[in-house]
């Protein structure tokens, strides 16, 4: 996800050197119905990107999982719940 998300922030001419872009993923588990599965995931972003910016990640971050492999993969059987903060430098 984190690939999908730096791909859409490039395109937008905004650096994610591995400094730059970080996640913290975690899952929810959960027994529905007697059967453990992963129900949720919860991804927090933490971006770093240059004055003026701003705009322009949040759309990224808005659109990203559309494009992305995984999640689309996922869809419909696990729930995600994107958030993020952004610095600008």
């Amino acid at each position: 996800m984190v690939g999908t998300l730096s791909g859409a922030l490039e395109a937008r001419k905004i650096p994610t050197s591995p400094d730059l872009v970080s996640a913290n993923i975690q899952g929810v588990i959960e027994a529905p119905e007697g059967v453990l599965k992963i129900t949720k995931i919860n991804c927090r972003y933490n971006l770093k990107v240059p004055q003026g910016k701003k705009a322009a990640a949040e759309r990224a971050l808005s659109v990203f999982e559309r494009g992305c492999p995984v999640a689309q993969t996922l869809k419909g059987a696990i729930d995600f719940d994107h958030t993020w903060e952004i610095e600008e430098y």
